[in-house]
């Protein structure tokens, strides 16, 4: 997955586009989608969607993969924030938010109105926010995005550690699906008792494969004269674009007034 990030990021039809003017473009409007409700959240990231896919020239199948692996994450908190339970004395409590329910002991256990609510206005918000995340990660390769944050000030410190964790992440990927198809082969998860006794296996192989990988890099590093600050390259062939600055402007123009005028959306 992280090469075939890191090829979109640098084959994108906007990868011409100053990166300045994409990033600029992306924190507005995660801005704007953090302090308005459902139906312009909703705007953002059809938008955002247009730019990612249409524009950029994103595969829509890849796309909708991402969205779909981010949407995993809200699908499992879900169940705790629209199933809810009191004690029977107290169901009267419940009488304008209870939707269906049964009782379970001395408790009744019901489906929240309100969870369902908040379920539906968090995911809202999610896909808004990962749809300007996903434009980001898309559109601009990790080092030049690096590069730009150090311009506008960021400490070195800060963008070095966002280096590696991007680097680990992947390394950490790749090794659990490395050992986990290993242990798939020898029918490592036949029973669910196997299948714990893999999954520790697992873990600890993981732990140290990772702590290896880490004194490999150390090592390496420091036999490279290693300063403090890494030094990555980046190509300086993209200018800013006011055909696509003028429509950022003002479709984000559009969507704070449509949020002004009607604060119900």
């Amino acid at each position: 997955m992280r090469i075939q990030i890191d090829t979109l990021a640098y084959t994108n039809r906007l990868r011409w586009l100053a990166p300045e003017q994409k990033l600029l473009f992306a924190i507005a409007l995660l801005i704007i989608a953090a302090f308005t409700h459902a139906p312009i959240q909703m705007l953002i990231a059809i938008w955002m969607s247009i730019w990612t896919v249409i524009y950029a020239g994103i595969p829509l199948k890849i796309y909708l993969k991402l969205v779909y692996v981010a949407s995993l994450f809200w699908v499992t908190s879900l169940p705790a924030l629209v199933i809810n339970g009191v004690d029977i004395s107290h169901l009267h409590l419940t009488q304008h938010d209870a939707i269906a329910g049964f009782n379970f002991g001395s408790y009744y256990i019901y489906i929240s109105s309100h969870g369902i609510e908040q379920g539906l206005t968090i995911l809202t918000r999610a896909i808004a926010s990962l749809s300007c995340l996903y434009f980001v990660m898309l559109t601009i390769p990790f080092t030049e995005l690096l590069q730009t944050l150090r311009r506008w000030g960021v400490p070195v410190l800060l963008t070095d550690l966002l280096l590696l964790m991007y680097r680990f992440i992947f390394v950490l990927l790749n090794t659990a699906s490395e050992l986990w198809t290993a242990q798939q082969a020898r029918g490592g998860y036949r029973t669910f008792r196997t299948g714990i006794k893999s999954l520790a296996l697992l873990i600890g192989q993981l732990l140290k494969r990772t702590l290896e990988n880490y004194h490999q890099i150390s090592l390496s590093l420091a036999s490279r004269g290693f300063n403090g600050e890494f030094k990555v390259w980046h190509s300086h062939r993209y200018y800013p674009s006011k055909r696509y600055a003028t429509e950022a402007i003002l479709g984000c123009v559009i969507l704070i007034g449509l949020a002004w005028k009607n604060p119900l959306l």
